[in-house]
C-alpha cells in the first residue's frame, strides 16, 4: 500500500519536473544568481590568498546559490500579478501559469532549506545566518514592502544583493572581516545606478503597475542625475581596497579604467537624447562589476602566480 502511494505521488512529480525544468530554472533568475555566486567565490579566494578553500568553493558556493535561487523564486511569486501586466516580465512562468503557485512554494522552500542547511552543517553557522538574513531581506523586506513603499527601494534593498562577497569571506574565515565589508560596499553602491538605468528604460511598465521606482515618482531627468551621482560615488568606493592595502596598483588601475567607462555612460545619459543609452549603461554595469572583481582577484593572486612560475 505505502509503495503504491509513493509511486502515485513520485511519478507525476517526476513527469512535471521533466516538462517544466526550464521554467523552474527561470524562477531562480539564473543570470542574477550566477553573478552573485561569482562575487561570493571572489570573496572566498580573496579571503584566503595562496590557498584554495575547496569546501567553501564547492559546498559554500552551492549553499549560497541555492538560497539566492530560493529568494528569486519567492520574488517571482510575490510579483506574479504585476509581472503579468509588465511587458518585460509577462512571459515569466507564474503569470503564464506554466508553473502553479503551490509548486513554486514547494520549490522555493526546498531550495532555501537545502541551501541554508548545507551552509549550517558543512560551512559555519555565521554564514548560514547571514545568508538567511540576505534571503529575508530580498525576498520579503524588499519585494513585499520596500519595492511598493518608497522610490529609494533599490537603495535600501540593495543591501541583500550586496551580501555575497561577504558571505564568501565568512564561509572561509568564519568571521566578518572589515575587508569583506568593502566588497559589500562596492556592490551596495553599484546597485542603484545599475537598476535605475533599467528602470528609466521601463518607466511606463512600472508606472502602469504603480511601483514607485525613481523615474516614476521623480521623473527621468532626476533619475539620470542620480545615476551619475551614484556612479561617481562608486568610482570613489571602488578605490578603497587599494587604500586599505587589500589590493595593489593593478586593481586600482583596472578599477579606475572601468569606472571611467561607466562614468562616460552616466554623463552620456544626461547630455544625449539617445534612447538606447540606459540599456547600454545597464548592460555595461554587469560587465563592470564582473571585471573589477576579476581584476581584484588577479591582483591578489599575482604574487603567488609569479612564485609558481619562478
Amino acid at each position: 500500500m505505502s509503495r503504491s502511494i509513493s509511486i502515485t505521488w513520485i511519478e507525476p512529480a517526476r513527469q512535471h519536473l521533466i516538462r517544466h525544468w526550464r521554467d523552474y530554472y527561470e524562477l531562480c533568475k539564473p543570470g542574477v544568481v550566477a553573478l552573485m555566486a561569482f562575487t561570493a567565490i571572489v570573496g572566498m579566494l580573496v579571503a584566503s590568498p595562496g590557498e584554495v578553500p575547496w569546501r567553501a568553493l564547492t559546498l559554500g558556493s552551492l549553499g549560497i546559490a541555492l538560497a539566492a535561487g530560493s529568494a528569486a523564486a519567492i520574488n517571482h511569486m510575490v510579483d506574479q500579478r504585476i509581472d503579468g501586466q509588465m511587458w518585460r516580465t509577462k512571459r515569466r512562468p507564474l503569470p503564464t501559469a506554466r508553473i502553479r503557485t503551490p509548486h513554486a512554494v514547494v520549490f522555493a522552500s526546498l531550495l532555501g532549506v537545502s541551501g541554508l542547511g548545507i551552509l549550517y552543517l558543512f560551512i559555519n553557522p555565521l554564514t548560514a545566518f547571514l545568508t538567511f538574513l540576505s534571503l529575508i531581506g530580498y525576498a520579503f523586506i524588499y519585494t513585499l514592502y520596500l519595492k511598493r513603499a518608497t522610490p529609494q527601494n533599490i537603495v535600501i534593498g540593495g543591501a541583500a544583493g550586496a551580501a555575497p562577497p561577504m558571505l564568501g569571506w565568512t564561509a572561509v574565515t568564519g568571521s566578518i572581516d572589515p575587508n569583506s565589508l568593502l566588497l559589500f560596499l562596492i556592490i551596495f553602491v553599484w546597485t542603484p545606478p545599475h537598476f535605475w538605468a533599467l528602470a528609466i528604460h521601463r518607466r511606463e511598465d512600472y508606472a502602469k503597475v504603480n511601483i514607485p521606482m525613481l523615474p516614476v515618482t521623480h521623473g527621468d531627468r532626476y533619475t539620470r542625475w542620480n545615476v551619475l551621482f551614484y556612479t561617481i560615488l562608486l568610482v570613489a568606493v571602488s578605490a578603497l581596497p587599494f587604500v586599505t592595502g587589500l589590493s595593489g596598483l593593478i586593481y586600482l588601475t583596472g578599477a579606475m579604467i572601468m569606472g571611467g567607462i561607466y562614468l562616460y555612460y552616466g554623463v552620456a545619459m544626461l547630455v544625449s537624447s539617445d534612447k538606447s543609452l540606459p540599456m547600454k549603461s545597464f548592460g555595461f554595469s554587469i560587465i563592470y562589476l564582473m571585471a573589477i572583481f576579476a581584476i581584484l582577484l588577479f591582483d591578489r593572486y599575482l604574487p603567488y602566480i609569479k612564485l609558481a612560475l619562478s
